[in-house]
Formats: C-alpha cells, sequence, structure tokens
C-alpha cells in the first residue's frame, strides 16, 4: 500500500463530551480519521466485544450474558446501556414478559462480516496448533466456509498489496479524545473469558487503539520509528512499547537501515499485512454506519480497476455472507463454559 497522501485538516467533532488527548508539550494532539478506529472504539472494548459475540449466539437475556461471561452486573449493566445507545442492541420485552431482551439491531447484525474476518485471522495465525474453536456451515450452499474478504465489483479476493487508495471526502484529522482505548489492558486475555474465540485472538493483538494505530501507519507505508512518532504523536516510550510487542507477536519485523547511531524500520510480516482483510472489512462498517456518508478514505481494487468496499464472501459459493445464513459445528462443549449453543448444525 503506498504512503498516504497529507489529508486537509478537518473541523473537530461536535461531541462535546470528552476532552481532547494533549501531547507532552500540553499541545492537543490530532489523528486520522479512520472508519476502523471508529469501529474499533466500540469491538477492542474487551466486555463489549464478548457481549456482541455472545448476542450472535443467541444470547439475549440479561442473566445469560451474565452466566456466559462471569461479568459483574454493574459492568454488565453499563455496557448494555452504552450498546443500547449506540444502536447495536435494542430491548424489546417479548408477549407479556416484564423481563426485557437484548437483540442485535441491524447496525449489529452488520457487525457479523467483521467479526468473522477477524476470526478467520485468528484460526490461520493464533490457533497454537490446535483445531479452530468451531467450523463455519453456510446455510445457502451447504457447505463448510472459510470466508475471504473479496472486492465487492468482481467478488476476487483482495490483499494490501493489490489494493490502492484514496482521500476521501471524510478525509482529514480531528483532536484525539482522551482515554479511548490507547491504554493497554493489564489483562489482556480478558477478551478470552468464556468460550474459546479466535477473534478474541486477534482482538489481543490489535484490540488497544496504540496498537492498531501502529499497524495501520504500516499499510500507509510508514516504517520508521520517527514517522510513526511523528504522525501518531504518541509518546516514546508508548510507540516503543507497542512496536516490541508486534515485532514479538509476529506482526512486524524489525530492520536495520543505518549503523552509528543503530536505526531500524518495522516492516509488516505475512501475518501482519493478513491482517488487511480485517481492517477494510471494519472500515466498511465504519464507513456505513459512523460516517455520515462521508468516508475518509476511498479504496480500488487494482486487479479489476474498480472502486470497492470489502465484502466477506463465502470461499465456496462467492456470496456475501450474513449471520442469518451461517450455522456452526464446535470443537468445545458451550455448557463447559456456561454458554448457550449456538445456531448448530449435526456433525
Amino acid at each position: 500500500m503506498p504512503a498516504a497522501a497529507k489529508a486537509p485538516s478537518t473541523k473537530p467533532s461536535a461531541r462535546p463530551t470528552a476532552k481532547p488527548a494533549k501531547s507532552q508539550a500540553g499541545v492537543i494532539r490530532r489523528e486520522r480519521n479512520c472508519s476502523v478506529a471508529r469501529t474499533l472504539d466500540i469491538v477492542s472494548d474487551a466486555w463489549a466485544f464478548l457481549i456482541i459475540r455472545e448476542a450472535f449466539f443467541g444470547t439475549q437475556t440479561f442473566e445469560a450474558f451474565r452466566a456466559a461471561l462471569g461479568i459483574p452486573r454493574a459492568t454488565l449493566t453499563d455496557r448494555l446501556r452504552k450498546l443500547t445507545q449506540l444502536a447495536i442492541f435494542r430491548q424489546v420485552a417479548p408477549g407479556t414478559s416484564l423481563r426485557k431482551e437484548y437483540r442485535l439491531t441491524k447496525m449489529g447484525f452488520d457487525l457479523y462480516p467483521s467479526f468473522i474476518a477477524l476470526m478467520q485471522f485468528g484460526d490461520h495465525w493464533l490457533a497454537g496448533g490446535k483445531p479452530a474453536p468451531l467450523t463455519l456451515v453456510h446455510i445457502g450452499c451447504g457447505c463448510d466456509s472459510h470466508p475471504i474478504v473479496a472486492c465487492s465489483h468482481c467478488g476476487e479476493s483482495v490483499s494490501a498489496r493489490d489494493a490502492k487508495y484514496r482521500d476521501g471526502p471524510g478525509a482529514g484529522r480531528h483532536p484525539a479524545k482522551a482515554g479511548r482505548n490507547t491504554r493497554r489492558a493489564s489483562d489482556g486475555n480478558r477478551f478470552q473469558l468464556g468460550r474459546p474465540s479466535s477473534v478474541s485472538r486477534a482482538l489481543e493483538i490489535i484490540g488497544d487503539k496504540w496498537s492498531f494505530m501502529v499497524v495501520r501507519e504500516g499499510f500507509f507505508g510508514n516504517r520508521r520509528y520517527d514517522k510513526i512518532l511523528t504522525e501518531l504523536e504518541i509518546a516514546p516510550n508508548i510507540l516503543t512499547d507497542r512496536l516490541n510487542r508486534l515485532v514479538a507477536s509476529g506482526v512486524l519485523r524489525r530492520r536495520q537501515y543505518q549503523s552509528s547511531p543503530d536505526r531500524y524500520e518495522y516492516l509488516l510480516t505475512d501475518m501482519g499485512r493478513d491482517l488487511y482483510g480485517p481492517f477494510i472489512t471494519m472500515l466498511q462498517w465504519g464507513d456505513r454506519w459512523l460516517s455520515k456518508g462521508k468516508p475518509p478514505l476511498l479504496l480500488t481494487h487494482v486487479t479489476c480497476g474498480h472502486d470497492f468496499h470489502a465484502s466477506v464472501n463465502c470461499d465456496r459459493c462467492k456470496q456475501p455472507i450474513v449471520a442469518a445464513d451461517m450455522r456452526y459445528r464446535l470443537t468445545y462443549d458451550p455448557k463447559a463454559f456456561g454458554a448457550l449453543g449456538p445456531r448448530s448444525v449435526d456433525s
């Protein structure tokens, strides 16, 4: 992916509640407008992610969420309230029951392709030699499915090397908000609570905002420490920590380009480049639901020459997948984790 062109400044966000983040020099930090970041602001909160994931498995009631996740009542109440305010969930009182259920909205169901793209990444790179937690079955064609991230125009798979981008109508920068998932969780394995999940494993790597931003800069062609530092206006100790962790996880590799003094650049590995699919899938969701019709980036598929958005398709019938058309075979017993079984199929 080529280096990004410098984007013009845009007006600050009109939402008054969060204070802009300040750098060490006291100057307000400005960050790139980014639909992926907007999506990650929702799913990189570990508890919010886990609740949404359980909803895809059919969980709908407060007590069922609590039993499956072992989540404190106050925390669950807070996250369900926030996810309802964000229109990811809607509250429903079925029949004459006074007990409210939490059901995914169209906006919430539309996160499913992003979860599947992250799951495929986790299955491929993070399974540790063990079987994937679940096998997808696409009811539309009746086949075991290993979905691919594809071009919406030609239907062929898309990678970072055969796509390019340009600024969209929403390009620019805005004052960064303080405390937006930029601090790495002290217990990153919280994503692993409840049932086994390849999506959880992927978010353990890119789930905090700074780690995501560093990887994103790799897709923009920014490899060198000083360039990333300037672009993100990040504290040097935080950048060093995230770079070291991304190298240790296999997403980046370090290459020396100068001696006396030694200087290094950080390049995406094959594993790191494979995050491009999940990134542009989350970008599609953020563009659709959070960009107010002004996407920050426009993508072109070099292979077919057309602008496109990411489509997560069944690898067998090539049709876009939706949650209602997918079933699962599990390699674990959900009862052992206090979870509900998903829409399953017979072995």
